[in-house]
Formats: structure tokens, C-alpha cells, sequence
């Protein structure tokens, strides 16, 4: 006899709890529905509409790769449409997420990734795909040539600075909470390069996050982020005060990734004890929460998040 279903209640709170990576992009999760159930003409839709809008091609692109059967479809895309820039890189960035989950060969998925940029060599795309790669298993010359390939096709690439923020943060683990770690440097001169409305100007707080996330895992800082210390420093108030600052000036409703940006403002603002600061940009998060960071250094996300919101908002 079968094991009865579980209460609707309970499946009803999971289904909330879902962190969606495709975060508020409507257009994306119509496309991704129909990809899974094998429809792939609303995906090559997508990005023909998305255009040269690379910061949001990208992040199409990956979480339509996220999918397990998006490489079989996109091979039957390619079988349709042999000369399809589009089908080639949706397929290079599922190969490479199978490769990151062990499940192909990185050399395919790197073959993959320069079929794909041989077939638009304008597109930051596949080397977003190949710099994923390089940053879980490359060695710190194939991280920054990687880094390099997509800066040159597209200077101030989201994604790209901050996978870059997150790999260069696990380095001199040893060296404790300093303050004049690379880490800090790399996300400053970023912020500083970029245009006046870009949203790398939050970068520096990304970069302190992502230290945090090192530190706490190797014990130099407490697990409890908001009791650890790392979020109340001069350094880091300013970080933080410059980056909110931006955020009331710009706040960039149409930038795809952006909710990402606000999740991270909102854990430091938080963990910096600016409980209305923090409320204000948790009314702008709405239920789009992302894992990280709230899941550092080793916490359950949903959890962390629902109790920072209650704790800004007052409804604890």
C-alpha cells in the first residue's frame, strides 16, 4: 500500500518557501515552463526579443540552463536551426552546469562554450559559461583570463564581477578579517569604473558579504552574522552607507539582477542594525528572496530571511 500524500498545508509552505532564480522576470518563467515541457520555440522567442542586453541575455540564459532536460532540447534546437547563436549558447551553459554537478565532462562543456562564441563573438554569454567553469576548477590565470574575456566584450557584466568577488574572497583565509584584503580593492575599483547608474556600485558590499562567508566557514568570525562584528566597523558602515545611498539616488527597476543586489543590501543593512533601512528594502524585495546570503555561512535561507524581515518590519 502507498504512503498516503502529505497535508496540502504543508506542501502549500514549500511551495512558498521556493526560491525562484528567475526572480521577478515573468517573460523567463513562461519560457522556462514551456522548455521543460519540451517547447523550446518560446525560449528562441526570448532571446531573440532579448537582444544585445547582456546583462539580462546572461541571466536568461543560465537560468533557462538550469533546467535538467534544457541540453536535449537545445540540441533538438540546433538540429532545427543549425546556424541558431541562441541555441548554441543555451546549450553550452547547460553543459557547463552539468559539468559543475558532475554530470559531463568540462571539456565538453568548454567545447561547447567556444562553439557557441564562435557563433556570436560579440556575446559575453559563452564566456560567462566558460568563466563559471574557470572559477570552480581554473587556476587563479584562468579565473582572471576569463574574467578579462567577458569584460571585453561587455565591461560592466553583473554576473561576472560577482562570481570574480566570491573567488577572490576565498583567498588568504588565514589572514583573518583584514580590511585591506584584495577582495575589497577588486569590488572598489569596480564600483568605481563603472557609470554613475550602474549597479556595480553595490559591489563593495557584495564583497564584504562574500568574505564574511569565508571567514565564518573557517571560524574567524561567529556563525551568527548579525552577532559577528564583521557588518558594525567604520569600513564597513561606510560601504554600506555609500551603497544605500546609491540605491535611494538610482534604484534601477528594470536591471534583471537586481533583486540579488537588494537581498544583499537588505542582509547588511540588517546585520548592520539599521532596522529601517533594512525594512525599506525588504518592502522592494517583496517574496523574491535569494539564498544567498542568507544562507551564510552554513544557515537555512528561508529561515534567515523570514526572521531578518519580521525583525525590520516588526511583525517578529
Amino acid at each position: 500500500m502507498s504512503p498516503p500524500p502529505p497535508p496540502l498545508g504543508r506542501g502549500r509552505r514549500r511551495a512558498a518557501q521556493a526560491f525562484d532564480e528567475a526572480l521577478d522576470d515573468a517573460d523567463l518563467m513562461a519560457a522556462r515552463t514551456a522548455l521543460v515541457q519540451g517547447r523550446w520555440q518560446n525560449a528562441r522567442s526570448l532571446l531573440v526579443h532579448t537582444g544585445d542586453d547582456w546583462d539580462r541575455r546572461g541571466h536568461r540564459v543560465t537560468v533557462l540552463a538550469r533546467e535538467s532536460s534544457c541540453a536535449a532540447w537545445a540540441r533538438e534546437w540546433l538540429l532545427a536551426e543549425p546556424e541558431s547563436a541562441d541555441a548554441s549558447v543555451l546549450l553550452a551553459l547547460a553543459q557547463v552546469r552539468r559539468a559543475l554537478h558532475g554530470k559531463a565532462k568540462p571539456v565538453r562543456a568548454r567545447e561547447a562554450c567556444q562553439a557557441a562564441a564562435t557563433r556570436a563573438p560579440a556575446d559575453p554569454t559563452p564566456w560567462l559559461g566558460l568563466f563559471m567553469l574557470d572559477c570552480a576548477v581554473g587556476a587563479d590565470q584562468d579565473v582572471v583570463r576569463g574574467f578579462e574575456a567577458v569584460r571585453a566584450r561587455y565591461a560592466d557584466h553583473h554576473h561576472a564581477h560577482h562570481l570574480m568577488v566570491a573567488r577572490l574572497a576565498a583567498r588568504r583565509t588565514e589572514a583573518g578579517p583584514d580590511p585591506l584584503h584584495e577582495v575589497y580593492d577588486f569590488a572598489n575599483w569596480a564600483a568605481e569604473q563603472a557609470p554613475a547608474d550602474s549597479p556595480l556600485a553595490i559591489l563593495p558590499v557584495i564583497a564584504h558579504a562574500e568574505r564574511y562567508r569565508v571567514l565564518a566557514a573557517a571560524g574567524h568570525e561567529s556563525a551568527d552574522p548579525a552577532a559577528s562584528g564583521h557588518w558594525t566597523g567604520r569600513r564597513a558602515r561606510q560601504v554600506m552607507k555609500a551603497a544605500f545611498d546609491w540605491w535611494l539616488e538610482w534604484e534601477l527597476e528594470g536591471h534583471p539582477r537586481r533583486l540579488i543586489d537588494l537581498n544583499f543590501l537588505a542582509h547588511a543593512k540588517f546585520c548592520e542594525g539599521r532596522g529601517a533601512e533594512a525594512a525599506a528594502l525588504f518592502h522592494r524585495i517583496g517574496r523574491h528572496a535569494t539564498p544567498a546570503p542568507w544562507s551564510y555561512p552554513d544557515r537555512d535561507p528561508h529561515t534567515a530571511f523570514a526572521a531578518a524581515r519580521a525583525g525590520a518590519l516588526g511583525t517578529a
